[in-house]
């Protein structure tokens, strides 16, 4: 099997735990705190990594990339706030079908921002995920 394959089923089962467990720990806790606890966990957990691996920071905090990287750290945080607490306010199986519409739109920027080939498979595949997150979520 391909790496990015078992990576890919690797984080989805990771992932597929997430909201669940959220949502049982949110029962007595600020979903602001969740986050925060959730994510400190991430971070130190990444900087483990990056020494592990020997990585140096330094050099890339002037790359010409780093301004969209501070931007998508933006998007994250407020991704991460607002889904946190819609699990704190509701239902698993209503909200993360919802948010799972992310694969939906990111797929439509791949194509008109990207010039991604679109092909009848493609398009059947995002209306059909529509249709499958709108019936999960009713």
């Amino acid at each position: 099997m391909r790496r990015y394959l078992e990576l890919s089923i690797l984080a989805c089962l990771a992932y597929s735990l997430v909201a669940p467990l959220l949502s049982v720990a949110m029962t007595d806790l600020p979903s602001t705190l969740a986050v925060f606890l959730s994510n400190s966990v991430m971070f130190v957990t990444v900087g483990l990594v990056i020494a592990y691996r020997g990585l140096r920071v330094r050099p890339y905090l002037r790359h010409p990339q780093t301004p969209t990287l501070i931007a998508i750290g933006v998007l994250l945080t407020i991704g991460l706030l607002s889904y946190y607490r819609a699990l704190a306010l509701g239902p698993v199986s209503i909200v993360v079908p919802i948010y799972g519409l992310f694969i939906v739109v990111s797929s439509l920027i791949g194509i008109v921002a990207f010039d991604e080939t679109v092909t009848a498979r493609k398009l059947a595949a995002i209306g059909l995920s529509v249709v499958a997150i709108a019936l999960m979520s009713a």
